[in-house]
């Protein structure tokens, strides 16, 4: 009887082998692991819902901080006030000019919270932040999900340049369309003369300009938006190849043996916040004319009761003829001053709420 029992377990054993080599090698097959993790970089997926919140906490964060650079920029991209803060170029040096721009921002600054208040210098911040809340939860929300949708389903989930291009296109335009009505209130607002009130608040902006202009008259600078999106997507594009060098470099350190401690995490994400700066500093400087004509076609002007710009192409003619290429860059200054620490404080925290949300 037990030999009997042992031939039998045995023979079970002997059949059970194959099936057990084979399950074996089916998981080595399935799960193999990468010979250089860092040729490719994985697309972690994200929830939607938290590139959403992420992104508006993150916009918020950064409008509040910049606030008053936004109020000097926009004046500076006026006409209205371009006769009071903007002081005739007389050098062709780039850099005295520079220098120069850089002196009336902060003296502008000054000068509104000498003759209007403190408070002129958050002019307009609750429709910026009606503005920018939605916008950035709209942006990060359709780029995230438009990269990890693309990766997953035509890229084997890696990312790639292409993935980058196309999820950045999508999301400048989805944002654009969605908040131009808001960014037209808040132009109107912050161009608002103390001296001369036009509207009392946001909501009376909204009625002014829809029964006097029309309803479409809220998307007027449309166009230029959309073309403003080819910042968006060049900062998005830079972005992405900085982060993907510094995930290379922190990979072959972690290969070299080093061990990562809280202060090399921390320098990480402080390095992948400097270059989303980096990255809108750059692309700031190859798409800023369309800020200008975007201003100019919100804040709609007339000459002789008739609007004095008509489209984009017609505006920057016009604005070239009478003010030159210099004036194309009014405002370049506090843009900068604002645009950069802003893209460094939004994209920054916008990493921390996704690590902290997912």
């Amino acid at each position: 009887m037990k030999n009997s029992r042992l031939d039998r377990l045995e023979k079970e054993a002997v059949e059970s082998a194959p099936f057990l080599a084979s399950d074996e090698k089916s998981s080595t097959l399935k799960d193999p692991e990468p010979l250089n993790k860092s040729t490719a970089q994985q697309t972690r997926v994200v929830k939607p819902w938290v590139h959403f919140v992420a992104g508006g906490v993150g916009g918020m964060a950064g409008a509040v901080c910049t606030s008053p650079f936004d109020v000097v920029k926009t004046r500076l991209q006026s006409d209205v006030y371009s006769a009071s803060y903007r002081k005739a170029m007389q050098s062709n040096n780039i850099f005295l000019q520079g220098a120069q721009h850089f002196k009336e921002t902060f003296g502008i600054i000054r000068s509104v919270r000498r003759t209007e208040g403190f408070t002129a210098l958050f002019k307009g911040l609750g429709p910026n932040l009606a503005g920018v809340i939605p916008a950035r939860s709209i942006n990060f929300f359709t780029y995230g999900v438009c990269k990890d949708t693309l990766s997953r389903n035509f890229n084997n989930s890696q990312e790639a340049t292409w993935i980058h291009l196309m999820a950045a296109i999508t999301a400048g335009i989805a944002t654009s369309t969605a908040t131009n009505p808001i960014w037209m209130i808040k132009t109107r607002l912050q161009l608002d003369k103390a001296t001369s009130k036009q509207y009392k608040n946001s909501i009376d902006c909204l009625k002014t300009i829809v029964k006097k202009e029309g309803f479409f008259a809220l998307y007027k600078g449309l166009f230029a938006s959309y073309l403003g999106s080819v910042e968006s997507t060049l900062q998005w594009m830079l972005y992405e190849q900085m982060k993907f060098i510094i995930h290379q470099k922190s990979e072959q350190r972690k290969r070299e043996g080093h061990k990562v401690t809280t202060l090399d995490t921390i320098l990480e994400w402080g390095a992948r916040s400097g270059s989303a700066g980096f990255a809108k500093f750059v692309a700031s400087l190859i798409t800023y004319p369309h800020e200008v004509i975007r201003t100019r076609l919100r804040q709609a002007p007339t000459e002789g009761g008739k609007p004095k710009y008509t489209g984009v192409i017609q505006c920057f003619k016009l604005v070239m003829k009478e003010e030159g290429l210099v004036s194309m860059y009014g405002g370049l200054t506090p843009h900068l001053l604002r645009t950069v620490p802003n893209s460094i404080i939004m994209f920054g925290t916008w990493e921390l709420v996704i690590n902290l949300l997912s």
